[in-house]
């Protein structure tokens, strides 16, 4: 089932997620509908708090990301840990389905070591690099209440203001479902 993404403004965008049960009913569910989901709007990572779930859960698949030669990356993080980050901090360009249409050049570190479950409940703990870890890296901050907007100069963000205000209004080209926070509270969702 495809869930509408939360758009910018929504304020469980802004919340920091709680643990979630390994026997959550209806866990497996949710996952294939947030791959579903994120599928549909030609995503590369989706956190449970962009579709309205304030819980520690994310997912990966970066298949798309052909020019980054990226394969084998669909993956599960339930209760994720960021343990470690470390290597020289380095440039890439980043954009969120929560705010469509802005992309920004997102300074983070090369590596990290994480620790989660993994679909099936395994508990893991695994070293990324590169885009990976950036994909990973942006995932979590999802989970901490933290966009990918909140980490840019605050010049870049008040020469956004505007763009930033019309995707909260829904005022924004989308071949995705979303959910914008002035029409919900409008009721018009």
């Amino acid at each position: 089932m495809i869930i509408p993404i939360l758009a910018y403004g929504d304020p469980i965008l802004k919340n920091v997620s709680v643990d979630i049960a390994l026997d959550l009913p209806d866990l497996q569910t949710l996952i294939d509908d947030m791959f579903d989901t994120m599928n549909e709007a030609g995503g590369v990572g989706l956190a449970a708090p962009q579709i309205g779930k304030n819980l520690r859960l994310f997912i990966t698949d970066a298949e798309g990301l052909e020019k980054e030669n990226i394969k084998d990356f669909k993956k599960v993080f339930i209760n994720p840990v960021l343990l470690e980050e470390e290597g020289e901090k380095w440039d890439f360009n980043e954009g969120c389905l929560s705010i469509p249409g802005i992309r920004e050049d997102i300074s983070r570190k090369q590596n990290l070591r994480i620790k989660y479950y993994d679909r099936n409940g395994q508990l893991l703990e695994e070293v990324y690099s590169g885009v990976r870890a950036r994909i990973i890296q942006h995932e979590m901050d999802h989970l901490n209440g933290v966009l990918f907007t909140d980490l840019i100069s605050p010049l870049k963000k008040r020469l956004l203001k505007s763009k930033l205000l019309n995707i909260s209004l829904g005022n924004v080209e989308v071949s995705y479902k979303m959910r914008f926070p002035v029409a919900a509270r409008k009721g018009n969702r």
